[in-house]
């Protein structure tokens, strides 16, 4: 199956993919899409959709398909994207995808380089890469061991960077992503960061609380929470199984079992999360932004916790992020 009939599937007719010259996507004819509220993110003073495009959906699938990607998500009311250096040839797809439209979206990016002079022929590439002279969110990218928090804070470390180019006006905000609550809280101890990118997942909440204390320090900081792994189901079985999601370091939830992608999301939202990126495939992104009114419109229910209930001890020898700390 090629993109565009991809797309137009996945999408349950959603969209309309023009072929004249260069490709587009135009909503169907007579189709109203929704408007969806904005949510603020923290202490940013960001209305963001409450749904991210994360880059590694643009990642690996050509040109043209990031742009149909792009494009869809625009007219859905997709305001806020995120993009790593580590995600492939994602920058330089999205830089193209989104130069149309870059002027009234946000744009965010994110370093895993912990030195100064390393970061900053990352950053510059990044701008390059992105068609942008700015970021409007700058992060910390994957904070999860003490050494990474100690050499960003450290002399010469990243944070000189980041400092250096916010006080330019090419770094707007600042955050971070991380694996490790540790090492969120004391980053969070250290600097004012405006965002924390964090896994927020169902089945880990429920296994041991993990992400929760991470969350609550955030709040107390007034920072925007970005949510990631909310539609992840279990760990890999196999690697066979792996191939259906190429993009995806954890299986996802199947986008056809609406009620469960519901009820998960459901729950990282009442877990704290002000947006969530979903997992690497368009389809997952789709997912998400398509049943967004029904995740947000009521809280989750007594039948969707026993769902989820049931589903956590069908995958509870199954938890697809080790260790915790």
């Amino acid at each position: 199956m090629n993109k565009r009939e991809f797309i137009k599937r996945s999408v349950a007719g959603a969209v309309a993919l023009g072929i004249t010259g260069k490709t587009s996507v135009t909503l169907a004819e007579n189709q109203k899409i929704p408007e969806v509220k904005k949510r603020k993110l923290g202490k940013t003073g960001y209305e963001v959709f409450p749904v991210i495009y994360g880059g590694i959906t643009s990642m690996r699938d050509g040109q043209d398909a990031s742009n149909n990607y792009v494009a869809w998500a625009i007219d859905h009311g997709i305001n806020y994207f995120d993009v790593a250096p580590s995600y492939g040839d994602a920058q330089e797809k999205l830089g193209i995808s989104l130069q149309p439209y870059r002027k009234d979206k946000y744009l965010a990016c994110k370093t895993t380089q912990r030195k100064r002079v390393d970061a900053e022929k990352e950053f510059e590439q990044s701008l390059k890469m992105l068609h942008t002279d700015y970021f409007d969110v700058y992060q910390l990218h994957s904070l999860t061991t003490p050494d990474d928090v100690d050499q960003a804070f450290g002399p010469g470390g990243v944070m000189e960077m980041i400092e250096k180019e916010k006080q330019r006006g090419r770094i707007r905000k600042v955050g971070f992503s991380a694996h490790s609550q540790t090492q969120a809280i004391r980053a969070i101890s250290m600097y004012d960061f405006d965002t924390m990118m964090f896994p927020t997942n169902w089945q880990m909440i429920m296994r041991d609380g993990w992400s929760t204390e991470a969350i609550k320090t955030a709040k107390k900081h007034d920072m925007g929470v970005i949510a990631i792994k909310g539609l992840i189901h279990r760990s890999w079985i196999n690697q066979e199984e792996r191939k259906a999601y190429p993009k995806s370091w954890c299986k996802p939830i199947d986008v056809s079992d609406v009620p469960f992608g519901v009820a998960a999301l459901k729950y990282t939202f009442k877990s704290g999360a002000d947006v969530i990126i979903p997992p690497g495939d368009f389809r997952d992104f789709a997912f998400c932004v398509d049943h967004i009114d029904e995740i947000l419109g009521s809280p989750l229910s007594n039948s969707e916790q026993a769902l989820l209930d049931r589903e956590f001890l069908a995958v509870k020898d199954h938890p697809f992020f080790e260790p915790r700390t």
